[in-house]
């Protein structure tokens, strides 16, 4: 019985343990893609997004988490994870953003406006793809799926 007891404790904890072991996504600053750029040469993906965002955070479970996603982006392209409310002063291609407040709490950052405008709108989810000179290439305003995810990555690799 105490063997017993033993086994299912072992069975219980690798499957916690589980999600821990999966592969992530290599995340990096706008601060560190110059310096990034010197020794690879790489496109920047930059996702931007907001804690409200019901499609967001859908992307960042289904999408984002998927391995040939996480291969892809960790093989191919230097991905920045940004929140578009992040309120901190940010540094990117020789000019300083900052975040601009629009209302009691609420407001957005300028380098989410800079990436993530599409016709004059900003929404959320947004894929912002960056060549190695910061130049936008692609741009993309709404949730998607793994495997268009993974084609779209294909084409601007």
């Amino acid at each position: 019985m105490k063997n017993y007891f033993i086994l299912i404790s072992i069975g219980i904890f690798s499957i916690v343990q589980y999600p821990i072991l999966q592969a992530q996504i290599k995340t990096y600053k706008f601060e560190q893609i110059d310096s990034l750029q010197k020794i690879e040469k790489r496109n920047v993906l930059v996702f931007i997004h907001t804690d409200w965002c019901k499609y967001c955070k859908a992307m960042k479970n289904t999408t984002l988490v998927n391995e040939k996603v996480i291969a892809t982006l960790n093989e191919k392209f230097y991905f920045i994870d940004f929140d578009a409310e992040d309120k901190r002063s940010i540094v990117f291609n020789h000019q300083n953003f900052q975040y601009k407040p629009s209302g009691f709490n609420t407001g957005v950052h300028e380098l989410a406006i800079e990436l993530a405008t599409i016709d004059n709108k900003v929404s959320y989810p947004s894929l912002c793809f960056l060549n190695s000179n910061n130049e936008i290439i692609f741009q993309y305003s709404e949730f998607i799926n793994e495997k268009n995810l993974i084609s779209l990555l294909s084409k601007l690799n």
